[in-house]
């Protein structure tokens, strides 16, 4: 049967840093299960976020004629969204926090995608702390939202085993997958209030704070796990940076290697640029020199020779 309950869509759908959700997967898939979505609602502020038109969720919201709000905060269209008697808003990654005010407006409220296994990873970048962490798994988590950052009631929540080699985009992509199929399979129950949301354990609560540009300065002090898992986290935004043999590079893949160097000392290798940390030494197998492309360390080393 087609679903009848009339939606609003918030969010940019960005679940990461430096991440892009083409073809705006979670709104798009509420669309094609025939879910009438009145309105999208997303984050833009000029100077800051790219140019409306190309918002994932703007082109989606043109292609289906559905109504586009870009609010500089969300309460300056709360009159709008109440004349659209809509039953429920579904966010997923909106970036700003709404009011009370704006939640009422729906009779059962904004149902929440977050990507990780709440109350652990509350705050803004749950990906990205659950690769810095070494997390073992992680999650997405289907809540009613309230005020308070992520600490609203859980419906539902589906956890991922992670190999401890994923990057932000992987990791990215595989909870929005997670989360889109967890939405679609439980929404109707939760529109029916056949499912009802449990309050988190806040003694269990975790925070995660905002990346900052400079968190990707590599620190050579740092043990070659923590620098491991900094290059995975921070791929894309903000970059792993550093320079090597007199150039400024970004670090896009390395792994860990058992072996003592002098600290910050780079050593070429068969397998690429070996650099010494506070325990162990990393090996570099891929970067991207300043105003260049991303090559293997092992090209990069053999221009260094071509060049000399």
């Amino acid at each position: 049967m087609k679903p009848s309950k009339k939606l609003v869509f918030f969010g940019n759908e960005r679940l990461s840093s430096g991440y892009d959700a083409a073809n705006a997967p979670i709104l798009t898939s509420l669309i094609e299960a025939g879910y009438p979505v009145v309105a999208v609602v997303a984050n833009y502020e000029p100077g800051r976020s790219r140019k409306h038109r190309e918002l994932e969720v703007a082109i989606v919201a043109k292609k289906y004629n559905i109504p586009l709000f870009l609010p500089h905060h969300p309460r300056e269209i709360t009159a709008d969204l109440r004349d659209l008697q809509a039953e429920a808003g579904v966010l997923a990654a909106y970036g700003k926090i709404v009011p009370q005010e704006t939640i009422d407006v729906f009779p059962c409220g904004i149902i929440n995608i977050h990507p990780s296994l709440l109350p652990k990873y509350r705050g803004p970048i749950p990906i990205e702390q659950a690769i810095l962490d070494g997390a073992a798994q992680t999650g997405v988590s289907i809540m009613r939202l309230v005020k308070q950052m992520d600490a609203g009631p859980v419906y539902v929540q589906a956890s991922l085993s992670l190999a401890g080699n994923e990057s932000k985009e992987q990791l990215t992509r595989s909870l929005a997958a997670l989360g889109q199929k967890l939405l679609l399979q439980h929404l109707p129950n939760i529109l029916s209030g056949e499912i009802r949301p449990q309050p988190q354990d806040e003694t269990e609560a975790t925070y995660c704070g905002l990346i900052k540009k400079d968190d990707g300065i590599i620190n050579w002090q740092k043990p070659a796990v923590q620098l491991q898992r900094e290059i995975r986290a921070y791929l894309g935004w903000p970059g792993s940076r550093t320079s090597l043999f007199g150039q400024d590079i970004l670090l896009l893949e390395a792994h860990i290697r058992p072996l003592e160097l002098p600290l910050g000392k780079a050593q070429k290798s068969s397998e690429g640029i070996l650099v010494g940390c506070s325990e162990q030494s990393l090996l570099i197998t891929k970067l991207r020199p300043n105003g260049r492309s991303s090559m293997s360390a092992s090209d990069f080393l053999r221009g260094l020779r071509t060049s000399a």
